[in-house]
């Protein structure tokens, strides 16, 4: 079954951090997601690309991009806060379902948690008690529910370090309280390895659970410094622990291989997150990772 590639503005580093600024404008991340080879972008944070559905599909139409997603980050620790979350949430799978997206990608409000953040990549087991995970998979549930009967779009959940759903047991807790119909697995290779996990044993683990894909690698050479010296999430993201694909631990083609075998297809992104000053640098490695890809068939 055929896999079709998109990028997404996390690897020209925007990112959903306030404090983080956009180094570029978005034509211009737009135009080189496009001319380094892939037909589709992620929303990226609200309001970074146009959010008038009609001006934004025209800038999409002219270079050939389809719009897929759009990453939310929520704090279902906190019923209140899903509760004032759930309307912006509505607000992006509105804009997704009129052009034609394909998910929402939920994900627990990482990089808030001191804790979480200083710890990331060397924690094991769950940060959270089983109450607090009847609670955290209750809003998801409940913002999935409504999200698909007001747009008809699925949901999928982005495990992330620096998060609650950062370890392979975190994201067992949820996956087994989540309603299956609803809320998919998006897995993202990257994170999944530098929260102490293996991507392929996920692929084997949640099979077609898996509904969407981040293709993101790890360095884990960079992982053991970081392990090392206890650096934090931020400061091994600048380190490059998310580096080039094909140049850290996960196996792609076997990753590939393996959720194809339980009938994958459609859209897969490709990222890369960083934090640089090299402007070109972005462009340059969404290149080389397209390259990579075509070698692997994709």
């Amino acid at each position: 079954m055929t896999i079709q590639l998109g990028n997404a503005p996390v690897s020209w580093g925007i990112y959903e951090f306030e404090e983080i600024a956009p180094k570029y404008p978005y034509t211009r991340v737009l135009d080189e997601i496009a001319d380094t080879g892939y037909t589709g972008t992620e929303l990226g944070p609200w309001n970074y690309l146009p959010t008038d559905p009609e001006v934004l599909r025209a800038e999409l139409d002219k270079r050939g991009l389809r719009l897929l997603s759009a990453y939310i980050p929520i704090n279902f620790v906190d019923p209140a806060a899903v509760e004032a979350s759930e309307a912006h949430a509505l607000e992006v799978a509105r804009l997704l379902a009129m052009l034609n997206g394909v998910a929402l990608v939920l994900a627990d409000e990482s990089g808030r948690v001191p804790e979480l953040v200083a710890r990331a990549g060397r924690r094991i087991g769950s940060a959270l008690n089983r109450d607090q995970w009847d609670t955290f998979a209750d809003g998801v549930n409940r913002t999935a529910r409504r999200i698909f009967d007001a747009t008809g779009l699925k949901v999928v959940f982005h495990h992330h370090c620096a998060g609650h759903v950062e370890t392979p047991e975190e994201v067992r807790h949820l996956m087994d309280r989540a309603d299956a119909d609803l809320v998919g697995l998006c897995l993202d290779t990257g994170h999944y390895h530098y929260g102490g996990g293996n991507a392929l044993k996920a692929v084997e683990e949640y099979g077609e659970r898996v509904r969407y894909l981040h293709l993101k690698d790890c360095d884990p050479g960079i992982r053991d410094m970081v392990l090392r010296e206890k650096m934090d999430y931020f400061a091994a993201t600048a380190a490059g622990i998310f580096c080039e694909l094909g140049k850290g631990e996960v196996d792609f083609d076997a990753v590939i291989a393996a959720v194809q075998k339980h009938g994958y297809s459609g859209w897969a992104i490709v990222e890369q997150d960083i934090l640089t000053n090299d402007l070109d640098a972005p462009r340059t490695s969404a290149r080389r990772n397209r390259e990579y890809l075509r070698g692997l068939g994709v």
